[in-house]
């Protein structure tokens, strides 16, 4: 048996006053998700462990199969990978934001979702030298929107620093510290605040942000690493997987673990995205692996966005796209899960704890009562609630590549 897990990030939610008390999943008209809870089991998961607030790094990490516990090492060194830069031993790699301060408070932790003109900006940051700190060198990539990716690198390095990320609006930037007394540390929360402060003044007065309502004129960094390869998903489990994304989180995930990425054309990573154009890939990727992991961002922002109407509007497009592909695919042969990696409340606009809905369909996975795909639903399921470690292992139960457990 062959699996395609499909994660729709972000789309679970809660009740929203204005709408009924409904959440999107709910509000939604979904007849293919629908159909596949008909067909198959369903359940609520917790992508970590009830209560924890899932970052999208670890409970990916979590759904492939991997303990974040053992194999976490930081956000930054995954972005990295995901922007397609190579990392040396001892490099402290960063996730970036470009983001809109004014009068020494964040106005916009992501300049507007900027998309245009993010590679100008990483250009003239790569000029930046640093002069406080012996011996240490920059480089600074953009990624997908407003993200962006800061390696440090040179000796006597630390990712032990508080960064200056205080993950909200309406705050100033956080100080700059090392959270150890040690040398590296101290250098490099050094050479960070140095980079910061030439690199607000040079976005400041730089061209392209004169004309936007929301300049890209800050850098905010989080996420310190050092990159540590674990083993590969072929020789974890065996067989081939393959990854169709366009997020460059997603993407960096996928590359750490030795998994094909496949970044189809049209895909972006934001509302605009082609989910046609990726569920292509993710069928025609299914004829040379055996697992397939198919990603979709957009449902993700519209939360962080706080906008229901949106949420509801991408779940709908993601339902037709979900309809296109149990078209053109063998159920017989061919398991289909699909999940969020967290859930994230357009009334919150950031992740939170609460357990996303699950379904898996296909092969000869048993049926249950359930009717509609929500979260709601879910709990009527047989697959009741689970934590996020224990879906790779049911799946590869229904691919039939569990190993025996005893004599």
């Amino acid at each position: 048996m062959k699996c395609l897990f499909i994660v729709a990030s972000g789309a679970g939610d809660r009740p929203i006053k204005r709408l009924g008390n409904k959440t999107p999943y709910q509000l939604a008209h979904t007849p293919n998700l629908d159909h596949l809870s008909e067909i198959g089991e369903d359940g609520l998961m917790d992508p970590i462990a009830p209560g924890i607030w899932p970052g999208s790094d670890t409970s990916h990490l979590q759904l492939f199969g991997y303990d974040p516990h053992e194999y976490y090492f930081g956000r930054g060194p995954i972005e990295a990978l995901g922007a397609g830069m190579e990392l040396q031993e001892g490099d402290i790699a960063f996730r970036c934001n470009f983001a809109t301060v004014k009068d020494g408070v964040i106005v916009d932790r992501r300049a507007g979702r900027i998309k245009e003109g993010t590679a100008e900006l990483a250009r003239a940051l790569n000029e930046i030298a640093i002069t406080t700190v012996p011996g240490v060198q920059l480089i600074f990539k953009e990624s997908t929107e407003h993200r962006a990716v800061l390696v440090l690198r040179g000796t006597s390095l630390s990712p032990q620093i508080i960064d200056n990320d205080p993950h909200d609006d309406g705050l100033p930037p956080t100080k700059i510290t090392a959270l150890e007394h040690t040398d590296a540390a101290i250098r490099t929360a050094k050479a960070l605040s140095e980079f910061i402060d030439k690199a607000h003044k040079i976005l400041r007065s730089h061209p392209l942000n004169r004309e936007r309502e929301l300049p890209a004129n800050y850098i905010l960094c989080r996420g310190a690493g050092v990159l540590k390869r674990p083993p590969t998903f072929e020789e974890k489990y065996g067989f081939k997987g393959a990854v169709v994304a366009a997020s460059g989180m997603i993407i960096g995930v996928g590359r750490l673990l030795g998994m094909d990425v496949i970044i189809p054309p049209g895909a972006t990573g934001g509302y605009d995205t082609d989910l046609t154009a990726k569920a292509d890939a993710a069928l025609e990727a299914l004829k040379t692996h055996d697992y397939v992991f198919l990603h979709i961002k957009c449902t993700d922002l519209a939360g962080h966005d706080g906008d229901p109407e949106k949420k509801i509007e991408l779940i709908e497009k993601v339902d037709e796209m979900v309809g296109y592909i149990t078209r053109n695919i063998d159920l017989e042969n061919t398991i289909i899960a699909f999940t969020s990696d967290h859930s994230t409340p357009c009334s919150v606009r950031n992740h939170s704890a609460d357990p996303v809905p699950l379904v898996i369909a296909g092969g000869d996975v048993r049926f249950d009562y359930v009717k509609h795909f929500d979260e709601l639903s879910a709990t009527q399921g047989a697959l009741f609630k689970i934590s996020g470690k224990d879906l790779f292992p049911i799946l590869l139960d229904f691919m039939g590549r569990a190993k025996k457990y005893g004599a």
